[in-house]
Parts: structure tokens; C-alpha cells; sequence
């Protein structure tokens, strides 16, 4: 099958074939899920013949190209997959709480200001 050339996640779109890496198609791409206002991306939602939509994380994407997505685990593997669910946490610093003795305590403890959005 030949994928086309490799591409960024941002251009990826939905029904491109989802490989496994012992080459068997375990899916198609259902959506992106990624940060794009800190260009994170997370992973891929896919669809699945008899098992519906399952959740792939990027560190288990090996390559995204316009026609095939390569998955670094097997086809057996795949049939584990979760399922999507919930959006991860957002933490950012506020530059206008970074003062006073907490923060200087924060940041010697290696800590940060973190907030959870």
C-alpha cells in the first residue's frame, strides 16, 4: 500500500487507514486529538471494525502519512486499545501570582505555580 509522503499531525484526515506494525489495517482515523495552541499532539481516535472508537496515544503512533497511519504495536495489541474518554488536565502559571514567599518556595522546591485550568 503505498502511504504517501509523511505529514503533520495538524493536516492528518479522518477515514486515513490505520496500520498496525505487523502491517494489518486495525482501523481508520476518526479525529486528532491534540493541544494546538501549544502544538501537542496526543493521539488519534480511531475507528474499529466491531470494536467502535478507540483511543491511540502518540507515543504509540510511529508515522502519519496522507494515506496510512503506522502504529508501533501489533494488531493484537491494537484489539486493547481504550476508549476515548475525557479530555486531559490544562495547567499554566500565572505571571501575576508569581510573588511573594510562595512562589520563592514553589520555585526551590522545584514545583512551579501551576494551576489547573
Amino acid at each position: 500500500m503505498d502511504e504517501g509522503l509523511p505529514i503533520a499531525y495538524q493536516v492528518l484526515e479522518k477515514g486515513v487507514a490505520v496500520l498496525a506494525s505487523d502491517g494489518e489495517q486495525v482501523g481508520a482515523v476518526h479525529h486528532v486529538v491534540s493541544a494546538p495552541e501549544k502544538d501537542i499532539f496526543h493521539g488519534l481516535v480511531i475507528s474499529t471494525p466491531g470494536h467502535g472508537l478507540r483511543f491511540v496515544e502518540a507515543a504509540d503512533v510511529a508515522s502519519l502519512h496522507e494515506f496510512g497511519v503506522d502504529l508501533r504495536i501489533d494488531s493484537a495489541a491494537a484489539q486493547g486499545l481504550p476508549q476515548p474518554g475525557g479530555g486531559a488536565p490544562v495547567f499554566d502559571e500565572d505571571p501575576g501570582e508569581m510573588k511573594g514567599w510562595h512562589h520563592w518556595v514553589h520555585k526551590a522546591s522545584l514545583r512551579g505555580d501551576w494551576k489547573r485550568e
